[in-house]
């Protein structure tokens, strides 16, 4: 038998270590070729590490949480042959074993020990009938019992006393505690004192830490504008009509995809990624649209690559693509960077208005909010109109306020009258 070490390969150009996220084995399972021994985590995708021999495992090289190195030992398994270890052979020391021609001294018998009476057993204890105080009426207790109860944080108001008067008994501060501060025969809800620490890993630890270095090193505006979305909402639903049987289904996203490509064409400044450490602001030529998606292990932002080039149906299908491959864990690293700008959106929970975070190190988010009817004057009188708020942010140190609300103000011109989506020039 021989020991193969299964090592942290490769697991993406420039990576040098990889959070360990789940074990898929424990030492003592069996396994065969190809079973997944474990997943790593880099730059938000979730990789596989298959075994590459069948064998027993032995040990483990790292705990959930832990981050290790590539090419550092990630399981080590015993194989039939002789593995990729050479197992050092145990040395025998000058001394360390034992003569054999030396007759060992015969030992003295021990005494006799009586074996211990088994202790009584305590006799089972009843709680003690207890004496309802009047209200407002201060608790009877002793100066012991009060030091405990202000140690253990508890209000003696609430115990009820056993013991001559309604006085409160060691006994009866014991019970109080140990039933969590609930009266017996009381629906009163004590307090939970209980702390669980939970560590944060994986996929929660990175948005963690990209959420941490954007509001950190980027001073955020954000700007709230209310749209009229009746006449973009009736030619939606024209279009899925239209083509409900050969096309995707549009949602409000291609249109406001659209939109920023028309906005952005005239201020390049905002699809962009700012170097905040060279000081270089790099203006991307191909609009490359981040779609904030939430997924059973968190926020994930996969990019739609060159929105400029695709039309409205292009771009449906290609957000249903990526969404449906970050919540299922199989978008690629490339699927999940390079955005020059994104698109937030808390779907159908909706909100009024947001404060979005800007996905650093792009400088400008757009969020969309919840879409109601809302009374709108029209000048004679009220009227029931589909609205919607846009909340963006951006990065204050390279967009300046008057950029933004210039922005802001194209997003609700082209969304207010969708047919200019579609004219050139």
């Amino acid at each position: 038998m021989g020991v193969y070490e299964t090592r942290l390969p490769d697991v993406g150009e420039g990576v040098a270590e990889a959070e360990l996220t789940e074990w898929h084995v424990s030492p003592g399972d069996m396994v065969q070729e190809d079973d997944v021994l474990a997943v790593v985590m880099t730059d938000k995708a979730a990789v596989e590490i298959p075994s590459s021999v069948a064998g027993k495992v032995l040990a483990l090289g790292g705990e959930i949480g832990d981050v290790i190195p590539v090419g550092a030992v990630l399981v080590r398994i015993e194989v039939a042959g002789a593995g990729n270890v050479t197992e050092p052979a145990p040395r025998d020391e000058a001394g360390d074993a034992p003569d054999d021609t030396a007759t060992p001294e015969p030992e003295p018998e021990a005494a006799p020990v009586a074996e211990p009476a088994e202790p009584p057993k305590p006799a089972s204890r009843r709680p003690k009938p207890t004496t309802e105080r009047a209200a407002g009426t201060r608790p009877l207790a002793a100066p012991s019992v009060r030091a405990r109860a202000r140690e253990a944080g508890v209000d003696l108001r609430h115990v009820p006393g056993s013991g001559p008067a309604g006085r409160i008994l060691h006994e009866d501060l014991d019970n109080w505690i140990s039933s969590g501060g609930v009266r017996h025969g009381s629906v009163t809800r004590g307090r939970n004192t209980g702390v669980e620490d939970v560590r944060i890993i994986g996929m929660r630890r990175m948005i963690a830490e990209k959420m941490q270095l954007s509001k950190s090193r980027i001073p955020h505006i954000t700007i709230v504008e209310e749209v009229e979305m009746q006449a973009l909402e009736e030619l939606r639903a024209a279009l899925n009509h239209k083509h409900k049987d050969a096309r995707p289904k549009l949602t409000l996203l291609p249109f406001l995809m659209r939109a920023i490509v028309e906005a952005v064409r005239e201020q390049p400044d905002l699809n962009a990624r700012f170097d905040d450490e060279e000081n270089v602001l790099h203006r991307h030529g191909g609009v490359h649209i981040g779609i904030a998606t939430q997924t059973p292990s968190g926020l994930s932002v996969p990019v739609v690559r060159h929105a400029e080039a695709g039309n409205l149906w292009d771009n449906a299908g290609e957000v249903a693509r990526l969404a449906g491959a970050a919540r299922d864990g199989t978008a690629t690293r490339d699927e999940l960077s390079g955005g020059t700008i994104t698109i937030t959106s808390l779907g159908p929970l909706g909100a009024l208005a947001t404060t979005p975070i800007i996905n650093y190190p792009e400088v400008a988010i757009v969020g969309v909010n919840k879409m109601q009817i809302r009374p709108v004057w029209d000048g004679q009188d009220f009227r029931p109109v589909k609205m919607m708020n846009l909340s963006c942010s951006f990065d204050h140190r390279v967009i300046d306020g008057w950029d933004a609300a210039v922005f802001v103000q194209k997003l609700k011109d082209l969304l207010e009258n969708p047919a200019m989506l579609f004219v050139e020039g």
